[in-house]
């Protein structure tokens, strides 16, 4: 322990039938309103972030980080900060750079073994004064920045943060990216080269010289685009370099704090290597827990309208991060 033996989530509505639909549908079909109000924060490097708040006075804050290409505005984070801001929390979703509708100013954009930047987020909200009490929840690649924060920083972590919950999480990257190149799973590999190139784009009219742009229309296969793209972007040496970093089971064993990871056992495009047995099963704060179904960030529930993971995430905030 903790491999947690069994899930309270046992399936998903029928007419998802297989993890494909797990994941697509929920997204297609949800729609979750949120009255976030937006607050815009300066990096030490002269950049910056968006922040989305749920403020209501409350003494304990749930921090959530969006998965790739994601938002605040996604649907699992909206629904998410809606779940917690019902249970008396107030809400801190924020977007990280270039993902809140606006480009950001600096050549370096976002990655998953970048924890500067969610460190910067908690200590913008502790410096507010007013929380007690702040735990982390974070999907897909919002999960892996998390679970690598809280290894990286160990014992060091603020006080006030108890832990993290994440969902969905890539915690080896390179398995992840090998996934991508599964039949089967074309679907996602374009919706996320389409999305980054458009960025890498615009990154190489505002900084030239620096990203061979031209050759997106001769990229194969994932590897080619973190090689060229992702690297540099992130001030990695190399594709290599990057996954090593950038995978958060090479860091979790630092943990401090507990934490919960839920990987659905049908998940498209996380692999066996992406759930760290082993390190959960003798780490006595790392909590593993593979549900059958779920896909990506899916975890649709019957006849409710909320997603089982608010229900967890709530549930092990309750039970384990008070």
């Amino acid at each position: 322990m903790p491999v947690l033996p069994s899930s309270s989530y046992t399936r998903a509505p029928r007419y998802q039938f297989n993890g494909h639909l797990q994941t697509v549908l929920p997204a297609l079909l949800r729609r979750v309103a949120t009255p976030y109000s937006r607050e815009r924060i300066t990096l030490p490097d002269g950049d910056f972030l968006d922040l989305d708040w749920l403020q209501a006075g409350h003494r304990q804050l749930v921090v959530l980080t969006h998965g790739l290409e994601g938002s605040s505005t996604r649907h699992y984070m909206k629904g998410m900060a809606n779940a917690f801001a019902r249970s008396s929390w107030d809400v801190l979703a924020w977007n990280c750079r270039s993902c809140s509708g606006e480009m950001n100013r600096s050549f370096r954009m976002y990655n998953h073994g970048d924890i500067e930047d969610i460190g910067y987020v908690i200590e913008h909200a502790l410096g507010k004064g007013q929380y007690d009490r702040v735990v982390l929840v974070g999907f897909s690649m919002g999960g892996s920045i998390l679970l690598k924060y809280l290894g990286v920083k160990g014992k060091a972590v603020p006080e006030p943060v108890r832990g993290g919950i994440a969902f969905s999480s890539p915690c080896d990257l390179k398995a992840s990216v090998d996934a991508l190149e599964f039949p089967g799973n074309s679907f996602y590999k374009r919706r996320f080269f389409n999305s980054l190139s458009e960025k890498v784009k615009e990154k190489a009219r505002r900084f030239p010289g620096r990203l061979p742009a031209e050759k997106l229309k001769d990229i194969q296969y994932w590897r080619e685009f973190d090689e060229l793209f992702s690297a540099p972007l992130g001030g990695y040496r190399d594709a290599a370099d990057f996954y090593r970093q950038a995978s958060a089971k090479n860091y979790m064993g630092e943990t401090a704090r507990p934490a919960l990871l839920v990987n659905a056992m049908n998940d498209p495009i996380l692999p066996e290597a992406c759930s760290p047995v082993s390190l959960c099963r003798s780490h006595p704060l790392l909590y593993l827990e593979r549900p059958h179904q779920g896909g990506h960030v899916g975890f649709s529930w019957p006849g409710n309208a909320q997603a089982w993971s608010e229900h967890r995430a709530l549930e092990f905030a309750a039970s384990h991060l008070s």
